[in-house]
């Protein structure tokens, strides 16, 4: 039998899903996949539980736990989390592993804030129970064993992480939601606190910084804006043209605008509702939520209340009058009535109520959506769609293909991954247009960056050295807006241009590589390895399906994660590039590090079969023999790269290589050690003669 990892139900051998949750089922003998992960761990415990279970019979204890661990567990798993373990009161969970969702840190924050309402309200229903708890949420880095099975006792993630957590629990208010600085770092746009006492933690030799969370700063999914649109010129012409069209001639369409996350789809929205605005047009927004629906049409009931005038406060008797009046006044006596039971059901007004069939609901839906046109021209936005379920995208594109003669634009904000569950979206449709939203060029993204680097008064954002910074930053940021802004905001407060890649970028490149097909995204960790540009010949090397490698490939470069290049420096290689070097970070960091030596160790075989001269090939070659772990081949290789340096007179290149090398000699090898360290003395002053050249042929 094979017990299921998630729920503990047992299955036939032959079954490759859970018969009880349906989740894929893993092989109890397959060997540990591990990864290196950036998790969230949150630790719950209750408060003198220890105390009261000594004076309590065995059965007593189990009947106060199984509430408090089920509810525990639910909020957990309703946020996308994970429960690694229960220890006796306590409760740990994970989120960020096995599955990155891109705001793993928010979430868990979010779910302990929702577990402390939970059991808040479960202690007042019955105050017998007396649960308190405390809880802390802490951020970092974790060895993730990602087909480990928690129901059955397996320890799914090691690391400090886990250790910092459970010392911030015990610092924590009872009630209350302890978060560690990377945690609070990652989620203080989304999560109100105040400041903590640093808790002075066993086994740390400094203080812990630390930060109570207190509530929610806006909803999951609203995003702030601040500051001009800079870039999308392009786009906004043709959102506008659309617009007009559907405005002058009643001609309804569908737009679908899709990025990665972070490129600014959001943004644009909102230009191009002002936009709608200012012509005369109305646009209602809907949001698909990453967790917890209440309903599959989530995005739409958003568009309804807004467009009824309803509230979140409003009684269930308030909210049915206020919807029966904005029906009755659209649409004739006849329809309505059926109109409005079935919006009513939709928006969770009628709990008893049915529908008859789904052809039903999507046409009460499109009587009104239609009547709503006829009063004024109107656009209905759908933000996040790929969250979006089956039934959602099927009324999206129903409403789509169905509107007939009417002002109506439906606009879709997505990101890629919707691609992958819908390959054909809107390809039946006549007006439909995909418009992709690409990082910003190289001119835009430097103007953003120039001005965040400017927000935040840094000292020298202005003059030759501030553009060339900006410069500097909107490249490694590979011109996606969220990066920029994220990256300018950790210089602004580390002051280094060299310091650790924010964990909100991690978290979304993460993500992006997770909702990636196993073998791609296994060929591009591998790719990670060979370097930011990399050949095919590599990737054979290090490949467990050779034969999917050139389907890998392409389906890589059509995601626009890698690029095939026209030229190759080997004869009869490919050769490829990554599109983005965060990307090509974050897939590096994910491989545990004997993984990392086996594969640089496969690509340095490779350079040395198709490479018969050094230069940098040869500086290659060295960092790849350094980091699968072979020192002395390395430092054999950074001396001859550094020798070819020297014959051109690139002295500073190769006094760099010299210095690479020195750090990889051994102190008993007293003689390479001198040798070497002769060699860099030398490059070092001829370093310096060729610069003070150049400053007297400057001032001449």
């Amino acid at each position: 039998m094979t017990v299921c990892a998630s729920c503990g139900q047992e299955n036939l051998e032959i079954a490759r899903f859970c018969l009880a949750c349906g989740l894929p089922l893993e092989d109890a003998d397959a060997p540990p996949r591990e990864e290196r992960r950036l998790v969230s761990v949150i630790f719950v415990d209750m408060v003198g539980f220890t105390s009261r279970a000594e004076r309590l019979d065995p059965e007593e204890v189990q009947d106060l736990l199984r509430p408090y661990h089920d509810a525990v567990r639910r909020e957990m798993e309703s946020f996308g989390g994970v429960v690694e373990k229960f220890i006796g009161d306590a409760v740990v969970g994970v989120f960020g592993a096995p599955t990155a969702y891109g705001d793993d840190a928010e979430r868990a924050v979010r779910a302990a804030l929702t577990v402390r309402d939970t059991v808040a309200a479960m202690d007042e229903a019955d105050p017998r129970l007396d649960l308190k708890v405390r809880i802390a949420v802490n951020t970092g880095e974790a060895l993730v064993i990602l087909n480990a099975r928690p129901a059955l006792g397996e320890s799914m993630i090691t690391g400090d992480v886990v250790n910092t957590a459970a010392r911030l629990q015990t610092a924590a208010p009872v009630g209350g939601v302890l978060a560690g600085d990377e945690t609070y770092r990652a989620t203080r746009d989304a999560i109100l606190y105040s400041p903590a006492p640093a808790v002075e933690a066993k086994g740390k030799e400094q203080p812990v910084p630390a930060w109570v969370a207190l509530g929610e700063a806006r909803k999951p999914g609203e995003r702030t804006v601040a500051g001009p649109l800079i870039g999308r010129r392009h786009e906004l012409e043709v959102l506008r043209g659309t617009w007009e069209r559907v405005a002058a001639e009643n001609a309804p369409h569908l737009v679908t605008i899709i990025g990665p996350a972070g490129v600014g789809k959001t943004r644009v929205g909102l230009e191009f509702a002002a936009m709608v605005k200012e012509r005369g047009g109305r646009t209602v927004h809907g949001r698909s939520l990453p967790y917890r629906e209440s309903t599959a049409y989530a995005a739409l009931t958003f568009q309804l209340k807004q467009l009824c005038g309803l509230f979140e406060t409003d009684s269930v008797e308030t909210a049915l009058k206020k919807l029966e009046d904005s029906v009755s006044t659209l649409l004739p006596s006849a329809e309505a009535r059926e109109v409005t039971s079935h919006l009513g059901i939709l928006l969770g007004l009628d709990p008893s109520g049915t529908v008859g069939d789904r052809e039903s609901l999507f046409f009460s839906i499109r009587s009104f959506i239609e009547a709503v046109a006829r009063d004024q021209p109107t656009m209905l936005v759908f933000e996040d769609l790929h969250w979006g379920d089956e039934a959602m995208l099927d009324l999206v594109e129903l409403l789509a293909a169905r509107l007939r003669d009417l002002p109506i634009l439906v606009l879709a904000l997505a990101r890629p991954e919707l691609l992958d569950v819908r390959p054909g979206w809107g390809g039946g449709l006549l007006a439909h247009t995909a418009l992709p939203l690409r990082p910003l060029d190289a001119a835009d993204a430097t103007s953003l960056a120039a001005y965040r680097l400017a927000a935040y008064r840094l000292a020298d954002s202005g003059g030759s050295d501030g553009v060339d910074r900006a410069a500097d930053l909107a490249a490694v940021a590979d011109g996606n807006p969220l990066f920029i802004e994220q990256l300018a905001a950790a210089l602004a407060e580390s002051g280094d241009p060299a310091a650790s890649m924010p964990t909100t970028i991690r978290e979304l490149i993460a993500a992006r590589l997770d909702a990636l097909p196993a073998t791609e995204r296994a060929v591009l960790l591998d790719a990670a390895v060979a370097g930011r540009v990399f050949w095919r010949g590599a990737i054979d090397r290090m490949a467990a399906e050779p034969d999917a490698l050139s389907t890998a490939l392409g389906q890589l470069e059509r995601r626009e994660l890698i690029t095939r290049q026209t030229v190759s420096a080997f004869e009869g290689q490919q050769q490829y590039s990554f599109n983005h070097v965060l990307v090509r970070d974050v897939a590096y960091e994910l491989l545990p590090r004997a993984r990392r030596q086996e594969r640089h160790h496969e690509a340095a075989l490779f350079l040395e079969e198709v490479s018969g001269e050094f230069g940098e090939a040869g500086a290659a070659l060295a960092r790849h023999w350094r980091d699968a772990g072979n020192p002395s081949r390395a430092v054999e290789y950074f001396v001859s790269a550094a020798e070819m340096a020297e014959r051109g007179w690139a002295k500073e290149r190769a006094a760099s290589l010299y210095r690479e090398a020195l750090q990889l000699i051994s102190e008993d090898d007293g003689d390479r050690r001198r040798e070497v360290t002769r060699r860099l003395a030398l490059a070092e002053v001829a370093s310096t003669h060729v610069l003070d050249a150049r400053i007297l042929g400057r001032r001449d």
